[in-house]
């Protein structure tokens, strides 16, 4: 089988550029670029096939990513995007899109992105703060206490467990909103993400200037000192723009 080019990104440059991350698939093939209109391609020799979603992969893949923008804005390729051969990068992609990509790139160029997750720490602790807070659940709880019926005593505990809930679900906004309404002021853009378990009450990507980079750290520790125990962020990046932009490239 005839290898093709595994694509990782679209920068502009007209100049050959080499990279030192070895390309995926553990053959340790060169990272290059692939040149037309004033755009390039970062690509490496690879078999054409779907490489499973594993850790080895993904991360070749995002170490070569995240090499290039160290010196390039970039818009990441989708994961195990492979062109049979040179031609069809360069007409399909480089040459057919040309416009495209150079808006994105304008948009994308000077940003990068930056992930914040929020949890908490204890969940009997907000539990509690529920019950303090809810007027009608702290009375139930209270009213399921003095019950001698264990039929009333088990539709109240179903009662209770559905009104936690959303009291939860409302806590978690509430929470989340407030993080975001402090945030976002320092941010071009926000996506927010799923959400796991009853702890995690926020997952948002924020996309910030590189100027603007330094105060949204220091932004992220002054909510963290406020919060204490009570809650733990946990803050990544910068990393490529995967939640602003990704190039889809269908053959």
């Amino acid at each position: 089988m005839n290898d093709g080019k595994y694509i990782y990104a679209i920068i502009e440059a007209t100049e050959p550029q080499e990279f030192a991350s070895p390309g995926i698939g553990g053959r340790g093939d060169k990272v290059y670029t692939m040149h037309q209109n004033g755009l390039a391609a970062v690509v490496s020799s690879s078999p054409v096939v779907k490489y499973p979603v594993r850790r080895d992969n993904m991360m070749a893949h995002q170490h070569v990513l995240e090499e290039v923008m160290k010196k390039f804005t970039l818009l990441p390729v989708r994961y195990c995007t492979i062109a049979e051969d040179d031609e069809k990068i360069k007409e399909k992609v480089l040459q057919a899109r040309a416009e495209e990509f150079k808006d994105l790139l304008e948009k994308m160029k000077g940003k990068v992105e930056l992930g914040v997750r929020a949890f908490w720490t204890n969940t009997e602790r907000i539990f509690a703060e529920l019950v303090s807070e809810n007027e009608e659940i702290a009375e139930l709880k209270k009213k399921i206490a003095e019950e001698k019926s264990e039929q009333k005593v088990y539709a109240g505990k179903i009662k209770i467990g559905g009104l936690v809930q959303r009291a939860l679900e409302e806590k978690k906004k509430k929470e989340a909103q407030a993080l975001l309404d402090f945030l976002q002021i320092l941010a071009e853009d926000l996506r927010e993400n799923h959400i796991l378990g009853d702890r995690n009450i926020l997952n948002a990507s924020f996309l910030v200037t590189k100027e603007k980079e330094e105060e949204f750290d220091q932004k992220i520790n002054q909510i963290q000192q406020e919060f204490g125990e009570r809650t733990r962020l946990d803050y990544f990046g910068p990393i490529p723009p995967y939640n602003f932009v990704e190039v889809v490239v269908t053959w």
